[in-house]
């Protein structure tokens, strides 16, 4: 039997959804049993939220002043410590997961394998190269604890409603002194966050300035939807690089995805491909976007844009 360890990911007072989703991934490893474990200064209100999910067996809380504001560094051999037991330790392929689950691989002396997209077997599972170009099956060696990033995108997160139980722990571990919290810098912006939204609308290169991307933001506030930009939009600095989408930026699964200016680079796709509805506006009838576009239109974005933000 399979008995599976999440790291859950949150901000000190909600799970971030990446952790549901990395639980709907769990879950489909046959008889797993499912513990979650928060590392956190005070983790009652996020542990209380991580057991009314769906095939969660129980909640471990690890309280720790060095969880405050948590580091890979300082979290990972607090999690080697934990694993003891453990066949699997699953973290959601986000910012945090990949910067902590790699550390744990380390320092458990095993390769992790990364963005799993679907499980196979036990130890057998699917996940995406080459930019996505390609999908290769990979099989973690018998024997070892299989150390794993999921991708989120390819996922839908677990309901509510169960009541596992929650246990606190508390870890005899020397916590490494070489990296230290100094701040938290971060944009403030009323509309949904990019990696969670519903609708996301993104601007490319094409959107030609920051003023010009007025026109993206207007049409995301009418969508009530997340604004997102193609890494070249982010290198000629219309916008902040926290809203880049793709396989250097973030990888998102919205119902609707709008493209606008986009070219549809290879790797800008590997970060949309997910989605449940792709629209694509770009005057040039032969750009990429339109290969995996389910709504095209062949059109000026400074004409259209405005029209249909009007017409909403």
């Amino acid at each position: 039997m399979a008995k599976i360890l999440i790291i859950a990911e949150h901000d000190g007072q909600t799970l971030n959804a990446g952790t549901a989703k990395t639980v709907a991934c769990a879950a489909t490893i046959e008889g797993a049993e499912i513990d979650v474990a928060v590392f956190a200064e005070n983790s009652a209100q996020v542990a209380a939220e991580a057991a009314t999910l769906e095939s969660v067996s129980r909640v471990i809380a690890i309280d720790n002043e060095a969880n405050k504001n948590p580091q890979a560094a300082t979290l990972a051999p607090q999690v080697v410590a934990l694993a003891d037991g453990y066949s699997h330790i699953f973290g959601p392929s986000s910012t945090f997961g990949k910067d902590l689950l790699p550390r744990v691989a380390a320092l458990l002396g095993v390769n992790q394998v990364s963005d799993i997209m679907s499980v196979e077997g036990e130890r057998t599972f699917r996940r995406p190269i080459y930019a996505g170009n390609a999908i290769v099956t990979v099989e973690a060696p018998a024997g070892t604890v299989v150390v794993a990033t999921v991708r989120a995108a390819s996922y839908n997160a677990v309901g509510g409603g169960n009541a596992a139980s929650i246990e606190s722990a508390s870890l005899e571990v020397a916590l490494p002194s070489h990296t230290r919290f100094v701040e938290v810098q971060s944009g403030v912006s009323d509309r949904p966050d990019l990696q969670t939204a519903a609708t996301v609308v993104a601007g490319g290169r094409a959107v030609g300035s920051v003023e010009g991307f007025d026109l993206i933001n207007a049409l995301a506030d009418k969508l009530g939807a997340g604004v997102g930009a193609s890494r070249a939009a982010v290198d000629a600095g219309y916008v902040a690089n926290d809203l880049q989408v793709g396989q250097t930026g973030k990888i998102i699964a919205p119902e609707l995805y709008i493209a606008i200016g986009i070219s549809g680079a290879i790797q800008h796709v590997t970060g949309i491909k997910d989605a449940g509805t792709i629209v694509a506006i770009n005057k040039d009838e032969e750009a990429p976007i339109f290969e995996v576009a389910d709504i095209g239109l062949v059109a000026d974005l400074f004409a259209v844009v405005p029209e249909l933000t009007d017409a909403l």
